[in-house]
């Protein structure tokens, strides 16, 4: 959730606003680059309506000393009040332009980088996803860029502006009220100073204070979510005193706070209305004797608001500032991540499903003191059924992760129709490639969207032939919206097997040369099971197929079986031929599976 200004910055949103910094900020800058014409217009209209806003006190000031009998240019007040309503009405609508030309570049700039963002992300190696959390991906395309554009959008603008005021206002004050400025300038910086201690302080409390509520929320987060716990063990009174315990800590941490908070405004109310009486007495004073009039006092004092409130403002800017550069410090990280690589060209070219390994031994990037897979070698004629079983944690997954070149293989070689799996083009080779999982997570559109996210430019027919295939085609009729029925948030709406079947419609209409089925069959019911594994022999007719094997049971029909143990194949054979030999390792585990 985006941190509401003007709290108190985390150490880790730190930054230091040095000239590395901001050139990460430029990197981000770069993407409104295709927007520079709106960009420096609007910069345009920035510059004109605070210049504009700035002649208001020196015309209100015009105004008094009108109508104390002092001549200007215009010596009609009506006439200097319209004056004042035109600047005011000017200035309005540059800053219009000013806010729309910028919001212009900066949601287009915004949605080019969510875009690249996005792109980079999915085009990123498996290797990357497994180092990061999936909130803290979302959270760079969403928060992060929330906050850049709330920067390019509002902050740079303000930023300009508060500037453009502080100087051209305090030069002029020095033009106009040399010596009245001075004695201002004299008296500021200790405000200032004093503030600023007081504002810190406060803001480090007021962190203790929302770290301390954190923590009294994380005890209501906790005990709802093992309410069933809680219950069991009579913890009901023991949970609240603890509740009860950490908000006393909050409530003495708030009153604190709201303690230096009470004082600090009060000292600002005194030391600010002081500061005003100082410099008020010492402009009378000089009205008095004639070095000023009575509006230049007021342009003064106008002009001296319009300042204060730019410095005020600053502050807030610098810690925004920071925030920014963190964030483009995260998004850059991921935009220089290196993408997966394809080495050639994609070409429409239908596998003939030949597959080899050949020693192949590998380590995940995050592990790699752990030896997942160890010389490995089998081979897969095209159109011919493999089953791999074992254990869990065998390397069976491993190997389907290496066939589909989601991680580089540690030594060895994989070969898909005798060509090393590293110079087939990636998109070509997962193009041919099918799966069925274990677990079918389904996207939150319709069946039909899900059926077609195979092959996106599939007829209705298409679509209808593969749902027929996969058995699917009599549930998806029973719906009212037929093929339009929305299946909800990762498939809720369908059954497991439901959810089997449109997973099987999906890989027959992409065709796939070579198949994988990370056996579907194992946690379904009697009848969903024998509609799923009716349907998936008919997706496994003449494609090269390899079958994650959990239930023994159903692998009985492939061709060769290759039983893994600690990333090594240490049996391979028919099922007939593994089960029946004494001490084998495939034979003790069918023992086992039916035994149970």
């Amino acid at each position: 959730m985006a941190k509401k200004r003007g709290t108190a910055l985390e150490e880790h949103e730190k930054r230091k606003l040095n000239k590395d910094n901001f050139r990460k900020l430029g990197g981000i800058f770069g993407f409104m680059m295709p927007y520079k014409a709106p960009f420096i217009l609007g910069l345009l209209f920035l510059v004109l309506s605070s210049l504009t806003l700035l002649a208001f006190p020196f015309v209100a000031g015009k105004l008094i000393d009108t109508a104390s009998g002092q001549a200007w240019i215009v010596n009609d007040i009506n006439s200097i009040a319209l004056i004042l309503v035109g600047i005011l009405f000017v200035q309005s609508v540059f800053s219009f332009f000013r806010v729309w030309l910028f919001a212009q570049v900066s949601e287009k700039s915004m949605r080019d980088i969510r875009v690249a963002l996005y792109d980079r992300l999915v085009h990123l190696p498996m290797s990357f996803f497994d180092k990061r959390r999936t909130g803290e991906l979302i959270s760079r395309i969403t928060a992060d860029i929330s906050l850049l554009q709330d920067t390019f959008s509002v902050t740079l603008a303000e930023l300009i502006r508060q500037l453009i005021t502080l100087l051209a206002g305090t030069v002029f004050l020095f033009y106009t009220t040399p010596k009245l400025t001075l004695f201002m300038l004299a008296t500021f910086p200790v405000l200032v100073l004093i503030a600023m201690v007081f504002g810190k302080y406060i803001r480090k409390l007021s962190k203790a204070t929302q770290d301390e509520l954190a923590s009294a929320n994380v005890i209501v987060e906790e005990t709802l979510q093992s309410i069933m716990t809680v219950k069991s063990f009579a913890g009901e009174d023991y949970e609240t005193r603890r509740y009860g315990t950490g908000l006393n800590r909050v409530v003495k941490v708030a009153l604190k706070a709201a303690s230096f908070r009470g004082a600090f405004i009060s000292f600002i109310i005194f030391a600010l209305f002081g500061g005003i009486v100082a410099v008020m007495w010492y402009g009378a004073t000089l009205v008095a004797t004639g070095a000023m009039s009575i509006g230049d006092l007021v342009s003064f004092v106008l002009y001296t608001t319009f300042i204060g409130g730019s410095i005020a403002g600053l502050g807030d800017i610098y810690g925004q500032v920071q925030k920014a550069i963190g964030s483009s410090e995260r998004v850059l990280e991921i935009l220089d991540e290196k993408p997966e690589e394809s080495l050639t060209d994609f070409q429409h070219t239908k596998l003939k499903g030949e597959v080899a390994f050949q020693n192949v031994a590998f380590n995940y990037p995050t592990r790699p003191d752990v030896q997942v897979l160890r010389n490995i070698s089998f081979h897969i004629a095209p159109g011919q059924k493999i089953a791999l079983a074992g254990h869990s944690g065998a390397g069976k997954s491993t190997i389907i992760q290496l066939l589909l070149k989601f991680y580089q293989v540690g030594a060895g070689a994989i070969k898909i129709d005798g060509q090393n799996v590293d110079k087939w083009n990636l998109k070509q080779l997962r193009s041919n490639v099918g799966i069925v999982p274990q677990e079918v997570l389904l996207f939150g559109g319709s069946i039909r969207e899900n059926i077609a996210y195979a092959k996106p430019d599939a007829t209705e027919e298409d679509i209808m032939l593969a749902a027929k295939k996969a058995n699917a085609w009599q549930f998806i009729q029973s719906f009212p919206d037929g093929l339009d029925t929305l299946v909800g948030e990762r498939g809720v709406k369908l059954s497991g097997g439901q959810r089997q079947r449109v997973a099987i419609a999906r890989a027959i209409l992409k065709n796939p040369s070579i198949l994988i089925l990370d056996e579907a069959t194992s946690s379904l019911d009697s009848e969903s099971e024998s509609l799923v594994q009716e349907a998936m022999d008919e997706l496994m007719k003449g494609r090269t197929t390899i079958i994650i094997a959990h239930r023994l049971s159903t692998i009985r029909k492939v061709d060769r079986i290759y039983v893994l143990k600690e990333g090594q194949i240490v049996e391979e054979g028919t099922h007939d031929s593994l089960a029946h030999k004494d001490e084998g390792f495939y034979a003790n585990l069918v023992r086992l599976q039916f035994a149970e």
